[in-house]
């Protein structure tokens, strides 16, 4: 007798068998354009994930190369102190946090950093160069717990997404990240393409991605 035949029996209550369920079809991977190392993918290299929070969640994960490269978490310390270089050394002279993350008297932020990179003195500098609020912490955290303070106005700075979207996109200090002055490793892609992929995300719903997940 066939399968289907004694299902159809069993469900009228002729003939006692158990009929499962066919098997639910696993999800299938999503293979994306592989890049270079120090480029980012475009938002459209994830066209084909088909979920909205599967999608937003890779594209925050595309985003977070930017997010978790010294040129940015140097400046997103946990502790009020800031990093410097590529293998995150302590800033050097000792410098602190202050009350408004700008340093502290004699040794603010901006005595040394200018507008600009000064080359020749191998100093950074961008407009309004100062480290970022703690509860913008970065420095060791996960893509997941980065996008959960992204996220929450409480912790970036009473921004709304799409204020997010503009910053990233338009900063000038953020984009500093991306012409950092003196042979030091710039930021993967662009700063166009990074505040593309933050875009993205918000309009796909701005979903995280899982605690374990890695760019």
């Amino acid at each position: 007798m066939q399968p289907l035949l004694l299902c159809f029996l069993a469900g009228v209550g002729l003939l006692a068998v158990a009929c499962d369920a066919p098997p639910a079809e696993a999800p299938k991977p999503v293979h994306l354009p592989p890049v270079p190392p120090g480029e980012l993918r475009s938002p459209e290299a994830f066209a084909s994930i088909r979920d909205n929070d599967a999608r937003a969640a890779s594209l925050f994960l595309e985003a977070s190369k930017v997010l978790l490269h010294p040129r940015c978490v140097n400046c997103h310390p946990h502790d009020g102190v800031p990093r410097q270089g590529d293998s995150g050394e302590l800033h050097n002279p000792p410098v602190e946090r202050g009350p408004h993350d700008r340093g502290i008297a004699a040794l603010e932020c901006t005595s040394c950093h200018q507008v600009q990179n000064l080359d020749f003195a191998r100093v950074p500098g961008a407009p309004g160069w100062h480290l970022a609020p703690v509860e913008m912490a970065w420095l060791g955290r996960s893509p997941a717990a980065i996008c959960a303070q992204v996220k929450d106005p409480a912790r970036n700075g009473k921004k709304t997404l799409a204020q997010i979207v503009e910053h990233s996109a338009h900063d000038e200090l953020v984009a500093w990240g991306w012409a950092p002055g003196h042979g030091r490793t710039k930021a993967p892609g662009s700063q166009a393409q990074f505040g593309a992929l933050i875009d993205a995300w918000v309009k796909a719903g701005a979903a995280c991605p899982p605690e374990e997940a890695r760019p």
